[in-house]
């Protein structure tokens, strides 16, 4: 993994894909698991952070079948 900031609040990340899947299966765990232990703001990003992953892979998915 390798992080880089870009700007005060900003950040590039290099992630091996197994890296992010396991970031990405942690958050939904926390999401499904449990919910009712995290503060409402926490739940709210972790789930964006989620809906935000699953949308840009299906854009990735999608890029790569029109590609062939």
């Amino acid at each position: 993994m390798k992080i880089e900031r870009t700007r005060p609040t900003r950040y590039v990340v290099d992630l091996h894909a197994y890296e992010l899947a396991s970031l990405i299966a942690a958050a939904r765990w926390a999401i499904e698991t449990r919910a009712d232990e995290l503060p409402a703001e926490a739940l709210d990003d972790l789930t964006r952070v989620v809906a935000s992953y699953d949308h840009e892979l299906t854009k990735l998915g999608a890029e790569s079948r029109s590609s062939k």
